[in-house]
């Protein structure tokens, strides 16, 4: 193991945590499953329609998930579902869909824009790249996990 690293793991760690939790709190706030907020989140994100495997993707959630909170969502008249190049599906809104999302993840999305409008535009950019660049390594190791386990 690499105990140079230890404290800035855990401080990492911590602040992922706390971040999580304070999306956790705005979904609650607004009167979203923290589900339903990601999914909501990334329709707001993509503008006009998002592809179901986009939703995934950029979610963090499994497919099973999204596709349970999805018919939920339906139900509630907020989205519905196409058929889109073939096996592919559209989630698009319902016009009571694009005011909830107005009175949704676009609320969640201004507050980031204004935490965001604090910082210099060289502190927005360096967290952009170390972060990417900490994505891109992370996923380097995890999936060299699955080829050591096979081993």
């Amino acid at each position: 193991m690499h105990e140079k690293y230890n404290q800035q793991i855990h401080r990492l760690n911590y602040l992922t945590s706390e971040l999580d939790g304070l999306y956790h709190q705005a979904s609650l706030r607004i009167g979203l499953s923290d589900s339903a907020m990601r999914i909501l989140y990334a329709i707001y994100d993509n503008e006009d329609g998002c592809l179901l495997h986009t939703i995934c993707q950029q979610s963090g959630i499994s497919k099973q998930t999204v596709n349970s909170a999805l018919r939920k969502l339906e139900k509630e008249g907020v989205l519905y579902l196409v058929p889109y190049q073939g096996k592919h599906k559209k989630v698009l809104l319902t016009e009571m869909g694009k005011t909830y999302l107005e009175r949704t993840a676009a609320k969640i999305y201004a507050a980031e824009s204004k935490a965001f409008a604090t910082w210099t535009e060289a502190e927005f950019e360096a967290y952009l790249h170390l972060t990417t660049k900490f994505a891109e390594s992370f996923r380097a190791q995890v999936q060299a996990m699955g080829s050591e386990a096979a081993e």
